[in-house]
């Protein structure tokens, strides 16, 4: 059967979110062998992850993605952002020093930041108001199908081409042709690279969103970054929905985002855990998380309310990283055996309820509760706010909790608790009614005929 055209243009603007995540896996995979190729400790580790698409970089992409995108059109984004983003990995893939490293890692995460208000934003207005959640999980689908594609590939690359020898050293030049021990990172950013072009040949093929066109011809006049940020900031409509998509969203994020950069290296710092284990762990999460994002927030995200779903991720959340404090003491030796089932348990709860999570509901929300007009403006703002936290979270992560220790791994712990609690009762008490509308009678809701 053929796929209709919002199908068709949910997929093609979907890969953007593989690639985005795909990114940001691949950086986290690769990052105990950059340490140790290019010689650096903690403080890069912790600048890397605060630079790249995983916080500032993506923070400040999206601030200039979203106004892009609502004063240009979504399809310009589309007709561009990918190709700096396959520059990005490019120079990433072929890194000899920190410097080369630390510019791809910058250049890949603006991209990543630019992509995402014009991907949410695009598949909202272009479904229906009965499709809205459906679409928005394919789309996250394909967000958990870059990290498990890239653990996976990473789990096979650990047999055929293994990073370190039996010492512990990176193996050195000349060991497979002309490459060091970063041969196997090397070819994960090339597939990057590859998706990346086959991406933007598709995506630059997208019609323009019907919505945004009509909404620009009744507006008249585009707004410049100035008066975008004024309307986004000067609204009490607006500031009491950024307040409490930041709310919800942040407080999931900063624990999603560690887990994302630097869940590998804890791993392997705190758990001393070898490659194979590390990748195939990862790998298991995330296509947990690709089956609930289908089973889960695509089938049921129109027809189940929010409130309940909404409640059940964030329980399920919780109680992974519960299971890690509570039962915390068993990390104490530092060895594989000790994390035993705990790791099995933690993989299946956070995996499942990351299918249906505040990620989800935070990209279906914030394209709802905005005019169409600074939709993706809005998003940028606190897209911005979030993963411009989350990079300050990110330097004192690994530094600061000492998360290459296994005690310091629990003392995290109870602090992911803590914002999961947070995200747990800001989403379940002001859950928006939005479901089941078209964007066109939320926005007359909430905004009256007249806009600011």
């Amino acid at each position: 059967m053929a796929l209709s055209q919002e199908k068709k243009g949910t997929i093609a603007v979907s890969m953007t979110n593989f690639l985005d995540s795909g990114c940001i896996v691949a950086s986290a995979v690769a990052l105990a062998a950059w340490a140790v190729a290019f010689n650096f400790d903690n403080v890069w580790v912790s600048i890397l992850g605060a630079v790249g698409a995983n916080a500032f970089g993506a923070a400040v992409g999206a601030l200039i993605g979203g106004f892009l995108a609502d004063r240009f059109g979504r399809k310009f984004i589309y007709t561009y952002n990918l190709l700096v983003y396959a520059a990005g990995v490019f120079i990433i893939m072929c890194a000899v020093n920190l410097s080369m490293l630390c510019i791809g890692i910058v250049i890949s995460g603006l991209s990543v930041g630019a992509g995402v208000p014009s991907s949410w934003s695009y598949i909202s207005e272009m479904s229906s108001s009965t499709s809205r959640a459906a679409n928005i999980g394919i789309s996250q689908f394909a967000w958990s199908c870059g990290p498990a594609a890239i653990f996976l590939i990473a789990l096979v690359f650990s047999f055929v081409f293994p990073t370190f020898g039996p010492d512990g050293a990176l193996l050195p030049a000349g060991t497979y042709g002309p490459f060091d021990g970063l041969f196997a990172m090397r070819l994960l950013f090339l597939i990057l690279f590859v998706v990346a072009l086959v991406a933007w040949n598709l995506q630059r093929k997208l019609e323009e969103s019907k919505d945004w066109t009509e909404k620009q011809d009744a507006a008249g006049q585009r707004d410049t970054f100035v008066q975008m940020m004024r309307r986004a900031l000067t609204n009490s409509v607006n500031v009491k929905s950024i307040v409490f998509l930041v709310a919800v969203y942040l407080t999931w994020n900063i624990v999603a985002g560690t887990m994302g950069q630097f869940m590998p290296y804890m791993y392997a710092a705190a758990g001393h855990l070898d490659d194979t284990t590390i990748s195939l762990l990862q790998a298991v999460m995330w296509i947990l998380t690709a089956v609930g994002s289908l089973a889960i927030f695509s089938k049921f995200g129109d027809k189940i309310p929010h409130r309940i779903l909404f409640a059940a991720t964030a329980l399920m959340a919780l109680a992974a990283w519960a299971v890690m404090v509570f039962f915390g003491m068993q990390l104490q030796a530092g060895t594989a055996d000790a994390w035993g089932w705990l790791l099995w348990v933690f993989v299946a709860l956070w995996g499942i309820s990351a299918g249906f999570s505040a990620q989800c509901f935070y990209a279906l929300w914030s394209t709802e509760l905005f005019p169409t007009l600074y939709r993706g403006g809005v998003q940028g703002i606190m897209f911005f706010l979030v993963r411009g936290v989350l990079g300050i979270w990110s330097l004192v992560a690994v530094a600061g909790l000492g998360v290459e220790a296994p005690a310091g791994f629990v003392t995290a712990g109870i602090i992911m608790c803590g914002f999961l609690l947070v995200s747990l009762v800001v989403g379940v008490v002001w859950c928006p009614n939005t479901q089941g509308r078209t964007l066109d009678e939320i926005t007359d809701e909430r905004y009256g005929k007249h806009i600011d």
